[in-house]
């Protein structure tokens, strides 16, 4: 479903990590702080965003409403078909994953959900050793 990944601060605007093999790696700290402002945000429904040099629209925004946490994007304008792009807010990093061709929003956000989970639960069972 996932075909690339990356995960991202805010603070300063940095790529902590990501898949070598995607685009993502490619991700500049002006993009990461386009993407994770707070102040603003309505305007990337009109202007759009850049990752990685890739443009994309903006479908969903809920990255700070508490409980959902996630964003959702679709590549445009590409030869090589669109694709979903979702990032999710995890404490204070954010996981950014693009599906593969042909992979719709819901379920990409669903599974982009679900690993911030996973990765959530690993925080807190590393932050309980100490």
């Amino acid at each position: 479903m996932c075909c690339d990944a990356a995960i991202i601060t805010n603070s300063p605007p940095w790529l902590l990590a990501s898949y070598p093999e995607g685009n993502l790696f490619q991700l500049t700290q002006e993009e990461i702080q386009i993407l994770l402002a707070r102040e603003g945000r309505e305007k990337l429904f009109l202007q759009g965003i850049t990752l990685a040099g890739t443009k994309c629209l903006l479908i969903r925004d809920n990255l700070y409403t508490e409980g959902n946490n996630t964003m959702d994007l679709r590549t445009k304008g590409q030869s090589r078909g669109s694709q979903a792009v979702t990032v999710v807010q995890i404490e204070s990093v954010y996981l950014v994953v693009m599906g593969q061709k042909g992979t719709e929003g819901g379920p990409l956000n669903l599974k982009a959900f679900e690993m911030a989970g996973y990765i959530r639960e690993a925080i807190h069972q590393h932050m309980a050793h100490f």
